[in-house]
């Protein structure tokens, strides 16, 4: 539970899963690979609310979102709305 790699692993097995969904019964790794360039708006559940997952053919970046924290001595504080940094 103290491995940053177990939420990562999670997420990146969420968006697999709506990958292969959109695949359908078209399992090819040509139209896998099109379908992982077409992910719209997905939002997993380890990530933080208002961040999703989004591709296209031309970019690959799947988050461009960030909420910023300060830690306050004891916990992390999320504070002011999510910045997005998608490229146009």
């Amino acid at each position: 539970k103290d491995n940053s790699f177990n939420a990562y692993g999670y997420a990146v097995g969420h968006t697999m899963v709506q990958v292969l969904k959109q695949c359908g019964d078209n399992l090819t790794r040509a139209n896998i690979m099109k379908e992982a360039a077409n992910v719209r708006k997905l939002r997993v559940p380890m990530l933080l609310p208002g961040i999703t997952i989004s591709t296209s053919p031309e970019d690959f970046y799947p988050i461009e979102s960030m909420q910023m924290q300060r830690f306050n001595g004891k916990e992390w504080e999320r504070f002011g709305k999510t910045v997005s940094a998608e490229s146009s």
